[in-house]
């Protein structure tokens, strides 16, 4: 967008001679972009191990953060002339469709939750052709929602190539295996959170972790076991009272560290044990944090004051590692992603922030109308970000300027935040799921 002019398409070849430098926010100032992308994928590897390096088995992909490895996505579709449709599949009727889409190996996996009477499910999909392969039943935990605007089925669901791990706000945890058979199920104890269990599970090695902060001093980190649904570990964490952030894993001088934005602090914690390595004082609660270059950059997503830190130190580095402090990052529950040298954020009013990672001064601000501020954007290697979703969607040329190289939009709910996987994106309506591409 130049001038108030909105650009609608670029060519990829001149896109590729403005911006030479990888999109990837890389380790080390200077690599290329195959020395990028392995480190990427050797840090998604110690999550999703049994994963395939095209799958997006998780919320937000391989790390967490919302990059992939795609190469020439399309950037526009439609689907009332079906450009770019490669299929559609219906979906279920779902009060709250709010978890995203994930990919592992030929299935596609979504879930939903109806609030009365209680019932979730667990779909899959043919990623080939979108065929409903099964719909399997979970029965509902224990929790009973007073307030109903998070719903019972926020949390996105995680998969490892057998079998497929699924949450709900009613405090249960199920394990499927790809046929739609349930393989262990749980309930979450204790089970009191405030207005829904939100944050999504995710894989390290042979466990499945889940936030599972709430009221009352009952919060906790919950490692289940992801063969038998047993505890593998549990960190009891009294002073946080909240369960909506996602936690990501990342890998700091070699080594592991889960960052989880929580209510009052910024954590890191060792994702074998849930052991606190560091923490910096700073508002949290709903967006995951973003990470590049040993750095975190973290917002609570309900408006306030945003923070990037160093992820280098032990205890308490509210002083000591805290690079900047942006003042004011009005709300929007979608999660930050960090392109070359900017951190790209949605909020409210439909707006785009970017700021500059390096000193946090504020580059520009736009407004992105009927664009999701729920649905978190994803980025490809050649610098193109997706702020992608079943609504709206843009995909801008990560830049000091906002460069709209697209407008899409199919008119479904925009809640849901996209998967990518084998040059396809896939996004999730309130009735249909969309996988957007040439067609098979």
């Amino acid at each position: 967008m130049r001038g108030g002019n909105v650009e609608r398409t670029r060519n990829r070849e001149s896109r590729g001679q403005h911006h030479p430098s990888p999109s990837f926010p890389l380790p080390v100032e200077g690599r290329g972009r195959f020395a990028a992308l392995c480190f990427w994928f050797a840090l998604a590897f110690l999550a999703v191990t049994s994963s395939h390096a095209s799958d997006w088995p998780q919320f937000r992909g391989l790390t967490g953060l919302g990059y992939t490895d795609a190469q020439n996505l399309p950037l526009t579709w439609n689907a009332k002339s079906n450009v770019n449709i490669a299929w559609k599949a219906a979906l279920p009727k779902s009060d709250n469709p709010y978890s995203s889409p994930i990919v592992s190996g030929d299935r596609v996996f979504v879930t939903s939750a109806v609030n009365n009477p209680v019932e979730h499910h667990v779909l899959c999909f043919a990623r080939a052709d979108g065929r409903l392969l099964w719909d399997t039943t979970v029965e509902p935990g224990p929790w009973i929602l007073k307030d109903l605007r998070g719903g019972y089925g926020a949390p996105t669901p995680c998969a490892d190539g057998k079998n497929v791990f699924a949450v709900f706000g009613s405090a249960v945890i199920a394990s499927l295996d790809f046929d739609g058979k349930i393989v262990w199920r749980k309930n979450i104890e204790p089970h009191n959170f405030d207005v829904a269990l939100g944050s999504s599970p995710i894989l390290h090695k042979d466990t499945v972790i889940l936030d599972c902060d709430q009221n009352n001093k009952t919060s906790s980190f919950i490692a289940f076991d992801k063969a038998t649904g047993n505890i593998k570990w549990e960190q009891k964490r009294p002073q946080a009272i909240y369960a909506h952030s996602t936690p990501v894993i990342v890998e700091v001088n070699g080594k592991p560290q889960m960052l989880v934005s929580a209510n009052k602090a910024i954590e890191s914690l060792n994702p074998d044990n849930g052991e606190m390595i560091w923490w910096c004082a700073a508002p949290g609660d709903a967006s995951s944090p973003a990470f590049a270059r040993n750095l975190v950059f973290a917002d609570s997503g309900r408006g306030g004051k945003a923070v990037l830190v160093e992820a280098t130190g032990t205890g308490d580095v509210s002083k000591t590692h805290l690079k900047w402090t942006f003042p004011q990052i009005p709300e929007g529950l979608s999660s930050a992603i960090i392109v070359r040298d900017f951190v790209f954020r949605t909020h409210n009013p439909e707006t785009l922030k970017c700021l500059q990672l390096s000193t946090g001064e504020m580059v520009f601000t736009e407004r992105l109308p009927g664009v999701s501020t729920w649905a978190s954007p994803f980025a490809a290697p050649d610098g193109t970000i997706y702020f992608a979703s079943a609504g709206k969607s843009y995909v801008i040329e990560a830049g000091d300027k906002l460069d709209v190289l697209a407008i899409n939009d199919i008119g479904e709910e925009n809640r849901a935040s996209p998967a990518v996987a084998d040059g396809k994106i896939f996004l999730r309506g309130n009735k249909n799921l969309y996988c957007i591409g040439e067609k098979p």
